[in-house]
């Protein structure tokens, strides 16, 4: 995922100091790109509800009818009815709570755990980068979605299992197998800051290596990470959704988009209504995420501008 972007985007202090702080002059971009805006725009929608979703709907998602089975659009369900009876919509909007809190949590674990690694190899070099990047080797060799797949079966879920429990597992598996191409990415830019001489003249005037990494390397090295962050948000969400649609990521009663479309499946042909809602909110919410982070990334790469 971090082969998203070719190289690390750095600069220099005489550079910020000329056209402001690298932020201020990429939230300027930002605000003239309208990608920027449509992707902030449908995030917000979706975090809305996924913290609110009485606002968008008054009905029980976990209240089935078999007697409305497969009912299409109408008669009060405007997205029609699964086959357990269940209103689509309802669950359509309570699904997004799970999807947006694993596609947060594990792109935050995974941010912070890459991050912390790729500092302290890139900076301290020597044994400490040596081993650390043949255990980010280690990790990044196995596939994700196969890792946490095998991650899942050993801890499986059941009827009992809390719903926090249920969301926790995912991000588990997510943020033991997805750090690495943050740490390697991090290192990288560390590696490009580092021999800057504001870095130099930092370390001469006997300033500490936290205080180094805190004022200098993390300010100059940080933006790449954050945009792969930002694609990779959306990245997870689809990941659980496949896990969900697989039977062992998020299982009920936890409600995601990938278990509803997982249990349309099964009626796809008699009623294709049930399968085609929760898979276009999925659709829509990756891709605001990954627009978002296309938008980041030309924002704080100075080639763009």
């Amino acid at each position: 995922m971090s082969d998203q972007i070719a190289s690390p985007m750095t600069v220099d202090a005489g550079e910020v100091e000329a056209g402001g702080s690298l932020a201020s002059d990429a939230w300027k971009a930002l605000r003239r790109n309208p990608v920027f805006w449509i992707s902030a725009a449908l995030i917000t929608l979706f975090v809305v509800m996924s913290i609110f979703p009485g606002l968008f709907t008054d009905k029980d998602p976990a209240a089935g009818n078999l007697a409305n089975s497969l009912k299409p659009p109408g008669d009060g369900a405007i997205f029609g009815h699964d086959r357990q009876g269940y209103d689509i919509y309802a669950r359509t909007v309570y699904g997004a709570r799970s999807s947006i809190l694993v596609g947060f949590l594990a792109t935050t674990s995974t941010m912070i755990v890459g991050v912390a690694i790729g500092v302290f190899s890139g900076y301290f070099g020597g044994w400490i980068d040596m081993l650390l990047s043949r255990l980010t080797d280690i990790f990044f060799a196995i596939p994700l979605l196969l890792g946490a797949l095998l991650f899942l079966a050993t801890f499986p879920n059941d009827s009992s299992t809390p719903y926090l429990l249920i969301v926790l597992k995912v991000v588990a598996a997510l943020a033991v197998l997805g750090w690495p191409s943050n740490a390697r990415l991090m290192r990288s830019s560390v590696l490009q800051v580092k021999p800057q001489e504001y870095v130099q003249a930092a370390r001469a005037l006997g300033a500490t290596p936290w205080r180094i990494i805190r004022s200098h390397i993390m300010p100059n090295a940080f933006a790449p990470v954050l945009v792969v962050s930002s694609i990779n948000l959306g990245v997870y969400i689809s990941v659980e959704a496949t896990l969900s649609f697989l039977g062992i990521g998020l299982t009920p009663p936890a409600i995601s988009w990938g278990v509803s479309i997982s249990e349309a499946l099964t009626a796809m042909r008699a009623a294709p209504h049930a399968l085609f809602f929760p898979s276009l909110f999925l659709s829509m919410a990756v891709l605001a995420f990954i627009l978002l982070g296309d938008a980041v990334r030309d924002a704080f790469d100075p080639k763009s501008r």
